[in-house]
């Protein structure tokens, strides 16, 4: 009797192996599956770098149409690895883009002169621009020849074609990029005429908004010296009307006066009295004299345009000044043009402050100093008369406060020297006598006195 072996032996049961046909797609079980799998992934591969590469140079879409299609045709020429490679645009279809055409040589340079290009490639181009190009080919030819059309809403806009050499033959792979790569290069180069039709319109509407604030400039400037044009033509009336008022009836009373003064004069023999009149004679003169130098500055135009300030101050020191006053005019610094209305108001300060000199201060001699400095204006009256500074200073406080008529002069002076953004100073004279000092601002600057 036969006793079977105890423990029994195992037999090994293999394991199952991974289905490689569910992995790869192919089947397993045939000896060539591996070649098939390194053919498939190589394929696989070149088909991620095309994509990646034609989504680099579709993102150059806002470098302009140029750069876009210089890029796409490079991406064309690097998946299929060509000798020739065109983009041409049809005549009429995107009328924006440019350039036209783009030939890639084998040299990986561009081909900007057709002639110079093989027979076929002139053929290709000129077809495609016509609108003509048949992309069907012999099974042959299609081996190492692609056209591939690049359409827009359906229609034909161009077209890419390309020869690869001996060695790359073209498969359906590569037809499926060139159609991804044409569609997706119509559609940037419309996107690329929009942005440059935008930017246009965004540069012209920023020229356009540009050009009406420039006017509006020249308009609001316009504008304000047509109101200082018709302000100066208000006060020029109101003063010639105010000079001749002065001239028909104050100057014509003062005249009478003198006349029946020297006629009283003539018929007293009483010296004492033969003096008080004379004295009246020589006031009344003097008022004569004054007056008249009130009417002439009244008189005086605005519009003076063809002097400066140094010329207006030299005229005014010698037109009806009392012949017992001498009056200098000095000019410091580097004269500067200053606007019409600062020149005349500060002719009219001077005017002002000498007219007070000749009738109130009893001087024989006034100075006039026009400095020019770097950021203000000084202008400076002085004289040797009896004028105090305390005295004139309490007559702008006592004219401020109740305006009564009289001390005019000095709150009209001290208006327009604010107006100007400066200041008015009175000051004991180095000639002994009273000091008017006026600074303004240069025109641009920021007062710096106190």
């Amino acid at each position: 009797m036969t006793t079977a072996a105890w423990p029994p032996k195992r037999t090994r049961t293999p394991h199952p192996r991974p289905d490689l046909e569910a992995l790869t797609g192919l089947r397993s079980g045939k000896p060539h599956y591996y070649p098939e799998y390194r053919t498939s992934a190589m394929r696989l591969h070149r088909v991620i770098h095309a994509l990646e590469r034609i989504s680099a140079a579709l993102v150059r879409t806002m470098e302009g149409s140029e750069a876009l299609v210089r890029a796409v045709v490079e991406a064309a020429a690097d998946h299929l690895s060509a000798e020739w490679v065109l983009f041409v645009l049809a005549d009429g279809a995107l009328p924006d883009a440019a350039p036209r055409h783009l030939v890639r040589g084998p040299d990986g340079a561009e081909w900007p002169d057709l002639a110079t290009v093989p027979e076929r490639v002139r053929t290709h181009v000129a077809h495609v621009r016509a609108g003509t190009a048949d992309g069907e080919h012999s099974p042959e030819t299609g081996r190492r020849h692609l056209h591939v059309p690049v359409r827009l809403e359906g229609q034909v806009v161009g077209g890419f074609v390309a020869w690869t050499p001996e060695e790359r033959e073209i498969d359906d792979t590569d037809h499926s990029v060139l159609r991804i790569l044409a569609g997706q290069t119509a559609a940037a180069l419309q996107n690329c005429a929009l942005h440059d039709h935008s930017a246009r319109l965004y540069a012209q509407a920023t020229r356009h908004a540009e050009d009406l604030r420039t006017r509006n400039d020249e308009l609001v400037a316009t504008q304000a010296e047509l109101g200082a044009a018709r302000q100066r033509e208000v006060l020029d009336v109101e003063r010639h009307r105010i000079a001749r008022e002065l001239h028909d009836s104050v100057t014509q009373y003062a005249l009478s006066a003198g006349m029946h003064i020297e006629l009283v004069r003539s018929e007293i023999t009483d010296l004492e009295l033969r003096d008080r009149l004379d004295t009246a004679k020589d006031l009344t003169r003097r008022a004569v004299e004054q007056l008249r130098s009130a009417i002439y500055a009244l008189n005086e135009s605005d519009g003076c345009a063809a002097e400066d300030l140094p010329s207006m101050l030299r005229r005014l020191s010698g037109v009806h000044m009392p012949d017992e006053l001498r009056v200098e005019v000095k000019i410091g610094g580097n004269p500067v043009p200053l606007p019409s209305q600062c020149e005349q108001s500060l002719f009219r300060i001077a005017g002002e402050a000498l007219f007070n000199t000749a009738v109130h201060a009893d001087a024989s001699r006034a100075v006039v100093r026009l400095a020019y400095q770097e950021r203000l204006i000084r202008l400076t009256v002085s004289d040797d008369g009896c004028g105090s500074p305390e005295g004139v200073r309490r007559s702008l406080r006592a004219a401020a406060a109740t305006p009564s008529g009289e001390h005019r002069g000095l709150v009209n002076m001290q208006a327009r020297a604010r107006e100007l953004g400066g200041s008015l100073t009175f000051r004991r004279a180095r000639l002994g006598g009273l000091q008017v000092q006026v600074d303004v601002p240069v025109p641009g600057e920021r007062s710096t006195t106190p």
